[in-house]
């Protein structure tokens, strides 16, 4: 079952609906209640359900816990928060007075487990006595996709990969392996975890989720069980196994879009007509995005076309010959209101499809070509190439080609070298005019634990063997895949090397776990969900961002390999440009968001 459709549906009905069953006293008459979420839970509740679903059950309204409210004394509030001091103290705050308090009543639910001495400080408190329900529902993160999820933790790039940032890394991977074990018991699973040694802090986060995954089977000792349950793994990652991929010029269309365009929080605004503007967000409940995200820029504005040929044919609706343009799609809403939504798909996704081509031609097209040399280490035929330097030197002397750009050429050409001599980093900052604090990013980058400055004293990097991938059918422009698809098909073939991804404390893929500990947490009150298909699952999560072309890799297997499910994740979603701002602020003392 897809992320997204699993958390909306243990919202609505262990929240929302378990709350007006429970506290109804006319059933058949609807009880009008505030939703109350902060700034976490808010982005989960915004992702999996629309405001029109909250009103159907009885909230009237969604509020922040953490901002100022206009007291409803009348009404009854429902709780959906993270245990967090700042958030448990807000919810004190509203019933700090017996006989002025913000709402009649408090129904709350938590995303993860209420620690020991917030419970204490909770029931101590006023708030108690206008306590009606108290539960942890444990989802702690975003379903961002289908297969996609994000704890939404842009912070963690700094504390883990920041030497001076080192005191707040174990409360920083502390709550990391909660939201994490909050994901595994969503999905009803007990992962053998699986980590890449060769990042220290790797080994250390997959013991904490190992430790918050046991508490969650103590509670519910139904979760991962099952012959196909037990193959499912968890594979920690550090961003640091493979920049390529979070660097690259990306040529399918929703990594193309979120690299090239100016979208935020996954809103696509564009110029419908003259002087009409236009918001669209691009997202699941949009089919035709969902069909088309992961498909080569070359092939999208053909499909879009003939699609909307066949939907003319369908509905028998007046076309205008073969070539559909956006001018025709602008008059065919007009005289034919009925369709305006269908149509208006088709608008935005040729609109969005064309930015992207007017970007690439003449632009992206030079720059894609030597960066799929550098991380191929050899041309569109296949050969070996002698000398990187007479590719890059262009791009980087070019004056329209912008500084980010050139950091990502120069970032991929040291890559392709394993480590390069400071004065020959020198020299390619000079050819490509990057101004002093721009170079950041590029000497930060050690910090992953990759080589970037080597003057003899290389570290020892493990290379993994790559597949051999590119075929007749292979677009030239987009010969790189990530790593993390070879590493995902591996570890489901068994073939992952286990010195490189040991698994923790020498559990094995498909062997029965250790049977967990009793729970000493406070609620017992998991309820095992239906699943679905019981399909083993492989889910990767990388700390530090997971890029585009990675989520594209999660679909992809799971498509080739049908008796798997592939959910990839990160502690945030990274396109090129935002990892380069992170890499830029990674060596400052204070480099929190």
């Amino acid at each position: 079952m897809a992320l997204k459709t699993l958390v909306g549906n243990k919202i609505m009905n262990d929240v929302i609906r378990a709350t007006v069953q429970q506290h109804n006293k006319q059933p058949n008459k609807l009880e009008w209640r505030v939703l109350v979420v902060d700034n976490q839970s808010m982005k989960m509740v915004s992702a999996c359900t629309k405001m029109h679903e909250l009103s159907a059950e009885g909230i009237t309204i969604v509020e922040t816990v953490e901002k100022k409210r206009e007291p409803m004394p009348a009404m009854e509030a429902i709780y959906l928060i993270t245990p967090t001091v700042n958030s448990i103290r807000s919810l004190m705050s509203d019933f700090q007075s017996q006989n002025r308090t913000t709402y009649k009543a408090a129904h709350v639910y938590f995303t993860e487990a209420l620690p020991e001495e917030r419970f204490k400080e909770l029931c101590n408190s006023l708030a108690a006595k206008r306590i009606k329900t108290l539960k942890e529902i444990n989802i702690s993160f975003t379903p961002y996709e289908a297969q996609v999820f994000s704890l939404d933790t842009p912070d963690a790039f700094h504390f883990y990969y920041n030497p001076l940032r080192a005191a707040d890394r174990n409360p920083g991977m502390e709550k990391m392996a909660e939201q994490i074990a909050t994901l595994c018991s969503t999905l009803g699973e007990y992962p053998s975890i699986r980590y890449r040694a060769d990042f220290e802090c790797n080994g250390d986060l997959a013991q904490l989720v190992q430790q918050k995954l046991d508490a969650y089977k103590a509670d519910e000792p139904t979760m991962g069980e099952g012959p196909e349950k037990a193959k499912s793994q968890l594979i920690i990652l550090d961003r640091g196994f493979d920049i390529t991929s979070a660097l690259l010029h990306e040529l399918t269309f929703q990594a193309m879009a979120l690299d090239l365009l100016e979208i935020d929080n996954d809103v696509y605004k564009y110029e419908a007509g003259p002087g009409v503007l236009k918001e669209v967000l691009l997202d699941e409940n949009d089919d035709l995005w969902v069909e088309m995200r992961h498909q080569h820029i070359a092939v999208v504005s053909q499909n879009v076309t003939k699609k909307l040929k066949k939907f003319n044919q369908e509905k028998r609706v007046q076309s205008t010959g073969d070539k559909a343009s956006i001018k025709d799609l602008s008059q065919m809403i007009k005289k034919m209101p009925e369709h305006q939504k269908e149509l208006a798909k088709f608008s935005t996704h040729l609109h969005l499809a064309e930015e992207c081509m007017k970007n690439y031609q003449g632009y992206i097209d030079k720059l894609c070509k030597v960066e799929q040399d550098l991380a191929m280490g050899t041309d569109a035929e296949g050969e070996k190439i002698r000398d990187h330097m007479r590719n890059i030197v262009p791009i980087l002397l070019d004056q329209k080609v912008t500084i980010k750009d050139k950091i990502r050429i120069i970032l991929l050409y040291i890559q392709s070298k394993n480590g390069i001599s400071e004065e020959n980093l020198t020299k390619l900052i000079q050819h490509a005019q990057i101004p002093n604090e721009e170079t950041a990013a590029i000497k930060n980058t050690s910090n992953l634990g990759v080589n970037v400055v080597v003057d003899g004293n290389r570290r020892k990097i493990w290379q993994m063997k790559r597949k051999e991938r590119v075929t007749e059918q292979t677009y030239q422009m987009s010969r790189w895949t990530p790593l993390a698809k070879d590493i995902i098909e591996d570890a489901i073939d068994d073939k992952l090397d286990n010195n490189h991804f040991p698994f923790l404390s020498g559990q094995r893929q498909g062997s029965m776990h250790k049977q967990a500990p009793n729970s000493a947490r406070f609620g017992q009150w998991h309820k095992k969900e239906a699943q679905g298909k019981n399909l083993p699952r492989m889910i990767v999560f990388i700390v530090g961002g997971c890029s585009l072309s990675e989520m594209r890799a999660a679909y992809e297997v799971t498509n080739d390999r049908k008796n798997w499910e592939v959910v990839v994740g990160g502690s945030h979603m990274i396109t090129p440009e935002g990892f380069l701002d992170e890499l830029k602020k990674l060596g400052d003392v204070t480099d929190e968001d």
